[in-house]
């Protein structure tokens, strides 16, 4: 599933179609494809994992899920899900979810919540963690609603990063490190984007499907916690589980 970097770097490539009039629609996605020929993109923008195309008066909301996929100027065999085409060229999309949200699209979203946005606030971001004191760093990480756009990959090497066992319950964790940890949410989501956009994330993962901890060359940990039941990777001697 595509986190926040992703779909921001998905937002700026096809920043050549705004403004621009889709001359013709196509794919097998449930909403009425037929609305939006002739009609203008006023803006694309990303919130999260969520793309979000922006029409007058409504806008297509695209979420990726597990396997969803898209092509600027270009197609594939696969059944489109929704396909533009603009006077300068074509954006398809594939095997992703497709809805429509009408009216402002700033009614439908708090931008403030998603870590990649300008308006992004981090006082709003501890505040609504102070309300969830029981639920572990590995799951508040991963709350749509307080770190919009953090997925897996990035949970994992904030935890890493700040020396933080994902199992800790949130209330329990030093105000100076909740204050790192909603930091370093930031810090990594734009750091990803910068390794993303030249091919070489992967090449600095530090704890993510990694075997040994490269401060204390140990094992690293493998393991589905929280209630959310997604894979952490940790190392147990060197990220402090607060009790």
């Amino acid at each position: 599933m595509p986190e926040g970097p992703t779909i921001v770097i998905l937002k700026e490539e096809v920043q050549k179609f705004s403004g621009k009039k889709v001359i013709a629609a196509t794919g097998n996605a449930k909403i009425d494809i037929d609305r939006l020929i002739n009609k203008k993109i006023i803006n694309f923008k990303s919130w999260g994992k969520h793309f979000l195309i922006c029409f007058d008066g409504f806008t297509v909301r695209v979420h990726f899920l597990l396997f969803g996929s898209y092509l600027i100027d270009q197609d594939k065999t696969a059944q489109i899900r929704l396909g533009f085409t603009f006077p300068n060229g074509e954006f398809n999309l594939y095997a992703c979810s497709v809805s429509v949200l009408e009216g402002d699209v700033n009614d439908h979203y708090d931008f403030t919540s998603d870590v990649m946005n300008p308006h992004w606030d981090p006082k709003k971001a501890k505040a609504k963690l102070k309300d969830v004191p029981t639920k572990m760093a590995c799951d508040v990480l991963l709350e749509q609603d307080i770190f919009a756009g953090v997925g897996n990959i990035i949970k994992n090497e904030v935890l890493y990063r700040i020396r933080l066992h994902p199992e800790t319950e949130t209330g329990k964790i030093p105000d100076a490190k909740i204050r790192e940890m909603i930091t370093e949410a930031k810090n990594y989501s734009f750091d990803f984007l910068k390794w993303k956009k030249k091919n070489e994330l992967k090449k600095h993962w530090l704890a993510h499907t990694k075997k040994t901890c490269s401060r204390c060359d140990l094992p690293i940990v493998k393991k589905y916690t929280g209630v959310k039941k997604r894979r952490s990777f940790y190392c147990e001697n060197c990220q402090k589980l607060y009790s």
